[in-house]
């Protein structure tokens, strides 16, 4: 991982779209600083177009794709995207399940939500459950003391058990049915938005993240970028940033649109 103040000139250039994680990238100690929103505003006024890659709930979505200085968001680690079209007030809500599955996958992640809780203690269900459309998820560390790390890879391996993908964020282990990730609908977001081949223009798109749940991503785009907190998982991590920042979270987050405009 090279230090980001040595990204290159003409890379600068090409950047036509910054896509983002949100915990623990876009922010620091569970909120979101003054700079790294204004980030997204300098980004966008520089027409450098904004997408937040998250694995946050719809209901958190729904607001996001509203009332960010965004194009639009993918949820839920990829259960789908919400774009918000301002010129006809309109929602686009594209999901990678329709609605029937989605209720019983719901119903079998709760069945797992309750192993989980029984066998391994300290851990929750996420308070922003109840927002959620396609997946369960883990807290492990946002509202309660962080659990060690064998603690929450027996999470993992108890969705896995039970047939459900698992991916560790910052925060949380998110579970959910289905071949889908964050880069798989990131690439029908731009099929089907932005009418663009997603391999076609990846050399003008910066991805930044932190956490194992974004290797997809980090190993598909040249331009990725971690924020210093990724350092915590390097030695798991299979596929690393290309680039690193010198602050954590949001701070580094602005640091990299900084360097870019």
């Amino acid at each position: 991982m090279k230090p980001m103040e040595k990204f290159p000139e003409n890379l600068k250039r090409s950047v036509r779209y910054v896509l983002t994680d949100i915990d623990d990238t876009l922010t620091a100690n569970g909120r979101i600083p003054w700079c790294a929103f204004r980030a997204m505003e300098l980004l966008q006024a520089a027409g450098i177009m904004v997408v937040p890659i998250t694995g946050r709930p719809a209901g958190w979505c729904d607001h996001i794709a509203r009332m960010w200085p965004v194009e639009g968001v993918v949820g839920e680690n990829g259960a789908f995207y919400f774009h918000y079209d301002t010129k006809i007030r309109k929602m686009v809500r594209r999901y990678f399940k329709p609605a029937a599955q989605r209720r019983q996958d719901r119903a079998r992640l709760a069945s797992i939500g309750q192993k989980i809780l029984e066998q391994v203690p300290g851990c929750i269900i996420s308070a922003d459950q109840a927002f959620r459309e396609a997946d369960l998820a883990i807290d492990f560390c946002e509202d309660v003391p962080a659990l060690p790390e064998s603690e929450v890879l027996r999470i993992v391996d108890i969705f896995h058990r039970n047939g459900a993908v698992a991916k560790i964020s910052s925060i949380h282990v998110n579970g959910w049915f289905g071949s889908y990730d964050k880069l798989t609908m990131t690439c029908k977001f731009f099929k089907e938005i932005f009418t663009l081949d997603l391999e076609m223009i990846k050399d003008s798109i910066l991805f930044s993240g932190d956490s194992p749940n974004d290797e997809p991503m980090f190993e598909f785009f040249p331009n990725s970028v971690g924020v210093a907190n990724i350092l915590f998982f390097k030695d798991t991590l299979s596929h690393r940033p290309a680039w690193i920042t010198e602050q954590e979270g949001g701070y580094g987050f602005a640091e990299m649109a900084a360097c870019l405009i």
